[in-house]
């Protein structure tokens, strides 16, 4: 009698512990408890006939074994997660839930109010909104629709620019009446910057205006945005932020507004199975024509 084939559970178990190097992160990750994901092991091992792990002083360890069935399970997990998008994408009504991603910035100062409008117009739509400035997997569902300074090039998504941000640099009052307030652009060098931590990303923008730094011309450096923004405002040193929430903060005034700066694209990015479900696409329709209003 031929084995049966092993039951995609047992195989996500598998690849979860492959990828969490143990039982405990595995259980983290799928919410399940150890046990179930100790017995899903030994179920699978007894269907294949094979040693799947082996004990190390850090956790578990692929066996030699085991290391080919990675990237076949892996891909079984992106057929079924393609599979899910699908089904729900024929899921019909303006209810349910949608889940939204955005830069911890974007979700405290911009879409606040916007989904505030949202709620009122569509009171049958939930929404779960994701502060985060890592990029979540959106085939695997982490999220629904992503907001992302960047042009998404993932395969199966489709991608919608929807505004450009203005940039500004601003300082704190405290900051200017201690330090004065730059002349011009050469005048900046003697200035204070909040800058970033491992994040290059301020030291590639001022080197494409010519404005050669590196790492240890900021003397404070922070990649939490929002909490970037607090030590501007403190008087830390000059920063750059979105215009409309630098513009309305009392705590800063711009400083150089002739200073050209690129601006921030701003796209929508969702699954492509998803756009034909009714919810999705509501809420992808509103977030495009909200925010495109507020260039």
């Amino acid at each position: 009698m031929e084995n049966p084939s092993p039951d995609w559970t047992l195989l996500r178990s598998f690849l979860a512990v492959a990828d969490g190097g143990s039982l405990s992160s595995a259980a983290r990750a799928l919410g399940q408890s150890q046990p179930t994901l100790g017995r899903h092991i030994r179920l699978l091992e007894a269907q294949l006939g094979l040693t799947l792990f082996r004990r190390v002083p850090r956790g578990l360890e692929l066996t030699d074994d085991a290391a080919p069935l990675v990237e076949v399970a892996r891909a079984m997990a992106q057929h079924a997660a393609r599979l899910t998008l699908l089904a729900e994408g024929r899921q019909e009504g303006l209810k349910g839930t949608v889940r939204i991603t955005a830069s911890h910035v974007l979700s405290l100062s911009v879409l606040p109010p916007i989904l505030a409008r949202l709620r009122l117009a569509e009171p049958n739509i939930q929404i779960e909104l994701v502060p985060s400035d890592t990029t979540e997997n959106l085939l695997f569902r982490e999220a629904d629709i992503a907001l992302r300074m960047y042009r998404p090039e993932q395969l199966d998504i489709i991608a919608r620019h929807v505004t450009d941000l203005p940039l500004g640099l601003y300082a704190a009052h405290s900051y200017l009446e201690r330090a004065g307030e730059p002349g011009g652009v050469d005048d900046l060098r003697r200035h204070d910057f909040v800058g970033y931590d491992r994040d290059d990303r301020m030291i590639r923008l001022m080197r494409e205006m010519n404005f050669t730094v590196t790492r240890d011309f900021f003397p404070m450096r922070c990649d939490d945005q929002t909490v970037h923004w607090e030590l501007v405002c403190a008087g830390c040193g000059i920063g750059g932020t979105q215009r409309d929430i630098g513009d309305a903060d009392p705590r800063v005034r711009r400083i150089l507004p002739d200073l050209p700066l690129p601006a921030l694209p701003l796209w929508l990015a969702a699954p492509s199975a998803l756009r034909t479900n009714p919810r999705i696409r509501r809420v992808w329709d509103f977030l495009a024509s909200a925010l495109a209003a507020r260039a």
